[in-house]
């Protein structure tokens, strides 16, 4: 991404000053084996990573979104942003984790239609509510419920929108690297993402 601003800010670890960050940190590694470098850099404001884990926790367990359609939620997303950490992150949880068939995967990542049409549905959905802004027309509505979903879930993706702003826009300031864990998955923002409608 060209011309954007880099923060100062460090990617701050177990050794945190502050407690509440320290906890969080210590929470994710007991968790996850790993501190993501995305977590230590939001750490510097422990509030934005405590907010960050608590709506993707809630959406991972409570979703009516089976595992892959979570995944595929993010990757748009992810994908409309430009964000270069998470589409490596979620490629890679999509890949050992939510069950996405990789042409799934590979599709959202290239901009391409997805085979699966119900996916695609969703994922163009996703898309729609990130770049009108949650103001989705009657039509675009319709062909979202065609397609099996239902209006909660609408609601469902405006917490995964949600989510994925804190860590889109905290990578984008901190310009994260994807963590060597997600590095195969490695993606870069083509220049049309950000039109993409």
């Amino acid at each position: 991404m060209k011309n954007v601003f880099k923060t100062t800010l460090p990617t701050l670890g177990l050794d945190a000053e502050n407690e509440q960050a320290k906890e969080l940190l210590a929470a994710a590694k007991k968790e996850m084996g790993m501190i993501p470098t995305m977590y230590g850099n939001m750490a510097n404001f422990p509030d934005l990573l405590a907010t960050y884990r608590f709506g993707y926790a809630a959406l991972r367990k409570n979703s009516s979104f089976t595992s892959a359609e979570v995944e595929v939620v993010f990757l748009s997303i992810s994908f409309v942003n430009q964000c270069e950490y998470c589409m490596a992150a979620h490629s890679f949880l999509a890949d050992v984790a939510s069950n996405v068939p990789k042409d799934v995967t590979d599709a959202i990542r290239a901009s391409f239609p997805i085979a699966d049409k119900k996916l695609e549905s969703l994922s163009e959905f996703t898309k729609t509510m990130v770049t009108k802004k949650g103001n989705p027309t009657p039509e675009d509505v319709e062909k979202f419920l065609a397609a099996g979903y239902n209006e909660t879930q609408i609601l469902e993706i405006i917490l995964a929108i949600s989510v994925k702003i804190i860590s889109n826009y905290s990578n984008h300031i901190f310009h994260t690297v994807p963590d060597a864990a997600f590095q195969g998955r490695a993606w870069k923002a083509p220049e049309q993402a950000a039109t993409v409608s």
